[in-house]
């Protein structure tokens, strides 16, 4: 399964030296049209020489600007896509069966998706988490709020101040007035990206709340405003992406959370008994 630039970076990024490590950030900020850009715009955006992104681009595994560039407006490509172009770009199973080909993808995305996430980086933000000292908000987009939902309703057992926001996006906007540099704003977030989603993490990271971010391997912009991003595999043999391996990482987060809030976490699910 070929590996998107995003994941690339994020595999190689820490052998990498000074230089290009700014180059990877640069590109990540706004991937992946910065490089989209001719070497000398991509090098005056990141701060650093000609010759340093081409031994970043080289460093990623391609033999030259060019190639990485085509690799790029593929991704471009994918990210575009619409369940109509899926639907009619899409082969049929040899075999006339859809259950086969939409289980193996599904695993293979989950498999891919862990591949690329490091226990540092899912410890770090179960730790973040778990947290006392400020609140949590969730929210997703029209197919990948049901996670946000879903994971709001565990971590609201086991801490308090957690909240799904729903509805519609002023009353996002009116959420904001509560927000600040002690939280958390957790987004799902997958192609094709949703605006709305956009407007409210540059507003919310103008505000100092730190953002993670679940997308998918093509990176949703809110990557630019997010902390931490968890960029885990959609594509599956259908008009639809599919959810299952962020809500598997989902769940491994609250898992977690819960086992670092066990003995506070233990307590409130006998204090919310008690009310029952």
């Amino acid at each position: 399964m070929i590996s998107s630039i995003a994941e690339l970076i994020s595999d190689r990024i820490g052998t990498m030296p000074a230089g290009e490590r700014r180059a990877a950030q640069t590109l990540i900020a706004n991937y992946p049209l910065t490089g989209l850009k001719t070497v000398a715009e991509f090098s005056t955006a990141a701060g650093v020489s000609s010759p340093t992104i081409l031994r970043f681009v080289a460093r990623l595994g391609f033999q030259n600007y060019p190639e990485f560039q085509s690799a790029l407006q593929d991704e471009l490509a994918a990210q575009l896509q619409s369940p109509a172009s899926r639907t009619l770009n899409s082969a049929s199973p040899a075999n006339g069966g859809a259950v086969s080909p939409m289980l193996e993808a599904t695993l293979d995305n989950m498999r891919e998706t862990f591949r690329h996430l490091t226990d540092k980086q899912l410890a770090d933000i179960a730790a973040r988490l778990a947290e006392r000292r400020g609140k949590t908000f969730l929210i997703g987009g029209r197919f990948t709020d049901p996670l946000a939902r879903y994971m709001a309703a565990h971590l609201a057992i086991i801490q308090p101040d957690v909240y799904h926001l729903a509805g519609q996006e002023s009353i996002w906007r009116d959420r904001l007035i509560d927000m600040g540099k002690r939280d958390v704003l957790v987004i799902f977030d997958i192609r094709r990206y949703q605006e709305s989603l956009l407007r409210f993490a540059e507003k919310a990271h103008q505000r100092g709340v730190q953002i993670v971010l679940f997308t998918d391997q093509w990176l949703s912009p809110i990557a630019r405003f997010a902390r931490h991003v968890i960029a885990g595999r959609t594509a599956v043999p259908s008009a639809w992406d599919s959810s299952a391996a962020l809500f598997v990482v989902a769940e491994t987060l609250i898992g977690a959370v819960t086992r670092q809030l066990e003995a506070a976490g233990a307590k409130r699910i006998r204090d919310l008994e008690s009310l029952r």
